[in-house]
Formats: structure tokens, sequence, C-alpha cells
């Protein structure tokens, strides 16, 4: 397969279509176990894609353990992951089962407070530049009404890869892109509701960010920890509905 192509229309967004490409790369042996993906600015020139949407691709292929960023080296391609019960079991997590959902969160809530505490003490310049970046691109998802899933899912990974300690990230590829929460929980919410939470949610995520550009260590858990426990508010409140009906 020929990936030195652009992306052009088609199904899927541009982040997905690429990351689909890089995949079927991947699989035929264009980039072997342990080489080198090429970098940013090449996929961004051979691909005519922006650099977020290259950087959401990569994400989800960190996100699905085929490949794995080293610092100050690249990203390179892994080999098949040995299956082990405890990720099979983090895997596996169902985001369509709500207790399952609220226990990740949990548990997402006592890493990504410490990450975004330490972001704000050890983040590089280059490394704020991409946690905006990944900021404005959930914004303009959740302003033209599409899925910020995967740019949601690409800002955390920012933040945790600022804290300068490849722990945090791993923990969040670890887990996949089902840890983000779902914007609309319910078929029965109304338009308002759902537009009341994505402006929420940009509120919350643009507390997160400014804490950490400005360096405020306990400002950015402070804002990282309301984000996460109104997540898992939000889904408490869908579990105690769905037992009214039970």
């Amino acid at each position: 397969m020929n990936t030195q192509t652009r992306i052009e229309g088609g199904a899927g967004t541009l982040t997905e279509r690429l990351g689909e490409n890089l995949r079927q790369a991947i699989a035929a042996g264009q980039f072997p176990p342990g080489t080198k993906l090429p970098s940013e600015a090449q996929l961004v020139e051979t691909h005519g894609v922006s650099r977020t949407v290259v950087r959401e691709a990569i994400a989800a292929l960190r996100a699905d353990k085929l490949v794995e960023a080293r610092r100050g080296a690249g990203v390179f391609v892994l080999t098949t992951p040995v299956a082990n019960d405890s990720l099979l079991s983090l895997h596996a997590v169902d985001p369509a089962r709500v207790s399952s959902m609220i226990e990740l969160l949990e548990l997402r809530t006592a890493v990504e407070v410490e990450a975004a505490g330490l972001a704000a003490l050890r983040r590089s310049p280059a490394q704020e530049e991409v946690i905006f970046e990944c900021h404005h691109a959930v914004r303009a998802c959740l302003d033209a009404g599409t899925s910020s899933s995967e740019a949601d899912f690409a800002l955390h990974i920012a933040i945790a890869e600022a804290a300068n300690n490849s722990r945090f990230p791993e923990f969040l590829t670890m887990i996949g892109r089902n840890a983000i929460p779902r914007a609309a929980l319910s078929s029965d919410e109304s338009e308002a509701d759902q537009a009341a939470y994505i402006k929420l949610l940009d509120k919350e995520h643009d507390r997160i960010v400014v804490a950490i550009s400005n360096g405020d260590e306990d400002a950015a858990r402070e804002a990282m920890r309301a984000h996460l426990r109104g997540s898992q508010a939000r889904y408490r409140a869908l579990l105690r509905e769905q037992r009214k009906h039970v």
C-alpha cells in the first residue's frame, strides 16, 4: 500500500481516515515493529492535513497500542502486545455500562489530577503549544456539532505528556478512547440540555488549560478534579434514572 498520498474525501473525519491509513501501512509491513514513523512535519506534508489531525491520529494509534512515543526520538511501531489479564480487563470496559464508566472515571481522577498539577510545573513551551492546539481542536468539534471524543482524548494525552513522566500517557493509552464520556448520555436529553453540557465542557477544559499555562499547580489539579468529577456526577444521575425503570 502506498501511503504517499493525500487524505481525500471519504467516510469519517480526517483524523479517522489518516489513522486508518497508517494502521493499514503498519499491518502491511510498510512500518515494521521497531521502526520509526515519519515525523509530524512529514505526515502533514505527505497527507495534506494539519498538525492537529496528525497528533489526534497518532494518539488513536497509541491508544490501540500500535505505536509509542519516545521522548526526543519520535514515534515507533510496537510489536504485537502480549495479552495479560490486567490489560484485557481495562480494555474490556463497556462504555454502554454506566457503572463501568463510573469506575473508570474514578480511576482517571486519581491519576489525571496529579498529571495536570505536574504539567503546570514541568511543561515545556512546545508541550504547552500542543495543549492549546488540542483544546482548540475540541472546541472546533463542539462548535461544529461533530464528535469530539478523539480530540478530547488527544487533549488529555497532551496534558499527561506535559507532566514529563511517561507513565501518565502510558496509563491513558492503555485505557483507550473509551475513557472519554459521551456528550449525550441519554436519548431523552433535549437539545438545550446537550448545548448546556457542551458549553460546560468547554469551560472546564479552558480552566484546566489556562491553569497549566499559568503554571498554577493547585488550580490545575482542582480544575481537572472538577472536570472528571462532573462527568462522574452525570453518569451517577443516569444510573439513578435507570434504576427507576427497573
